[in-house]
Formats: C-alpha cells, structure tokens, sequence
C-alpha cells in the first residue's frame, strides 16, 4: 500500500508547529513564535505561512496570529467562529471560521475541528473575549486507506471521546500536551494516546514555563507501565521531525 507523504514538522515550542507539505506550502498550528520563549532565536523568522489553524483563544497559542496573519498573507486562516470574529476585527483575511464536529479544505488537507477539554478565553487590552470553545485539529493529508492523519490536541485534559477519534479518524500521530497544571501530565497523555491508538506521540506544553513539570521522559515510562508501544517523538524546540 501506498502512504501519503506526511510533512515535515518543526516544533517551535510549547504547542507551536510548523508543518511543510510537499508543494513547499506551509501550516503554522497554535502562532506563538515571536514572544515565544521557549522558540529558538535562530527559528523566529518564518520564510513563508501559508495557512494558520489555532486551537484555542490563550495568548501562549495565538499571540502572534495577527501579526503574522498580516505578515504573510496566508490563504486560510483557521479557528473557531468567535476568535474568528475577533481576528476579521484586527485587519486580518481570509478567516473561515467553524466549529466543532466541521470539517473544511485547508490547502491540500482535511481538517476537521474536534472537540478539547479546556477553556478560550481571549484577552486583549487586559479585556477578556469569548473565544468559543477550545479545540483540537484533525488533518488528513490524501484519501482512502493510504492517507496520513494526525492530531493536535491544543490545550486539554484527557476525556473518554478520544477513543471516538481512533475510530473515525485513525490518526497515526499525535501532538499531546503533558505539562500538567493547565492540561495533561504525562500519565494522562499516555492514557491518552492509549485511547488514540497512535504510534508516535510528540509532547507539546512542556518546560516553557517552571509550572509545567511534565517531560517526554516520564510520558515514555508512563507508556511502557501501560505495555503500549506508542513512540515517544521528544523534540527540542526548533528540532525537526
């Protein structure tokens, strides 16, 4: 059988991702680069974005969204309809808002909105905005049985409907936070990618800041306590995979 291509990823730290396509095109998931502190100097420079998704409203997930947005004139600019809403306020195009349980063509993928247990708040000018619900990404890159889906899981805590995701979606890959404090610590994660069924795991939300504790160490031990065979992908950030 013959796979899709998966892109390149680069992790940018805490829960940014850079994903290249085949075509050189770009997806810039969770645009938290140039405040990032855990994002490489040498890896603030973006050469091109061509689509934007962001999982929910927290300034550590889309601080530089509308910078950016305006910087590189992506094609498609993806998020709930309400941070949406915001983003169209602030001068930025070509918004497509959704929702959870949608699907839309971003590029040459599929990315359907799925749900994340946690919260969207979306501050500005120290006023706060609805920023919907949180929310986690699942792209399709091809068709049919020789596709390649991954997952972005956003911010969240572990809930039971990820098993619904390994059934409809089938995602071999998985971007989990584990930090613990705000989301998942690593024994939930690997809970979490039990439910998945995926077979590479790379932990996002981790060591930005001194209260997320968890670590790609502990998240493999927590898997092989659980006799799963899952592999665990620790990438520095500004580290390609």
């Amino acid at each position: 059988m013959t796979h899709t291509k998966r892109p390149k990823f680069k992790y940018l730290g805490h829960s940014t991702v850079l994903c290249t396509f085949e075509d050189g095109r770009t997806m810039l998931i969770d645009p938290w680069v140039d405040q990032n502190p855990a994002t490489p100097e040498d890896a603030k420079e973006l050469e091109r974005v061509d689509a934007i998704l962001i999982t929910h409203g927290h300034f550590d997930h889309m601080g530089d969204a509308v910078a950016l947005a305006k910087k590189h004139s992506p094609e498609i600019v993806v998020a709930t309809f309400e941070i949406c809403a915001w983003l169209e306020s602030q001068g930025v195009e070509n918004c497509s808002g959704m929702n959870l349980g949608g699907t839309q063509r971003v590029l040459d993928t599929t990315v359907t909105q799925v749900q994340a247990v946690h919260s969207s708040g979306l501050q500005d000018g120290g006023k706060f905005y609805d920023g919907g619900v949180a929310t986690g990404f699942i792209i399709t890159l091809g068709d049919g049985p020789g596709s390649y889906t991954f997952y972005h899981a956003g911010d969240t805590a572990l809930f039971s409907d990820m098993q619904l995701l390994a059934d409809l979606y089938r995602p071999y890959l998985a971007f989990l936070p584990i930090g613990d404090h705000f989301t998942m610590d690593p024994r939930q994660a690997a809970v979490a990618c039990k439910f998945l069924e995926v077979r590479e795991v790379v932990p996002v939300h981790w060591g930005t800041f001194p209260l997320l504790t968890g670590t790609p160490e502990q998240l493999e031990q927590e898997l092989q306590a659980l006799g799963s065979s899952c592999q665990v992908v620790a990438l520095d950030p500004g580290a390609e995979y």
